[in-house]
């Protein structure tokens, strides 16, 4: 064997048993699936507060249904009864932090006659294509009435890749849906 072949063998038996830059190596190879899982965690979490957000919004607010103080202007900012441009303002200042309201929150107010639970129809708002249908309604009905009060939020998702891909709709959005169901207090 020749001296620079000998040498280059040398050099790579060397490099063979160098352990000096084997985390760096490692972690190279590690690194983007633990980012993308913790990135994929975060979002989940993230998706998961904001739909507890929007419930806790769409009970308080449908409370003011129920009790009748929608019905009798008796809520900050509403004529008699309120309006829907007023109840979605109202929903809006108490979720002016983590939505964008005034142009991504959906309010779907439905009444239904009294003791006719059975006629109560819940259609999703998704069609097959995976479209989102925004035909909301405003009809706070009565006393003794039956009230469904939906909101709706398309949440964007940035986190999309790895296999991991939460959306129900277009875009990579994911449609949080809030829903409060209830008989109206006779007020």
């Amino acid at each position: 064997m020749s001296l620079p072949g000998l040498f280059s063998f040398k050099r790579l038996r060397r490099f063979g048993r160098n352990r000096r830059g084997s985390a760096v190596v490692e972690f190279a190879l590690v690194a983007p699936l633990f980012f993308g899982l913790l990135f994929a965690i975060i979002e989940t979490a993230m998706i998961f507060f904001a739909g507890q957000v929007l419930e806790t919004v769409t009970q308080d607010s449908a409370r003011t249904i129920l009790t009748g103080q929608a019905q009798n202007g008796q809520v900050t900012g509403c004529s008699t009864p309120c309006t829907q441009a007023q109840f979605k303002a109202f929903v809006c200042n108490q979720i002016n932090i983590l939505f964008d309201c005034q142009n991504g929150i959906y309010v779907d107010v439905r009444s239904y006659p009294a003791n006719q639970f059975g006629s109560v129809n819940i259609t999703p708002p998704i069609d097959s294509s995976g479209n989102f249908l925004p035909a909301m309604q405003y009809n706070i009905g009565g006393a003794g009435n039956i009230v469904v009060v939906r909101l709706f939020y398309q949440w964007p998702l940035f986190v999309t890749g790895l296999g991991f891909n939460a959306a129900n709709l277009n875009n990579n959005k994911r449609l949080l849906t809030a829903t409060a169901a209830f008989k109206n207090e006779p007020f």
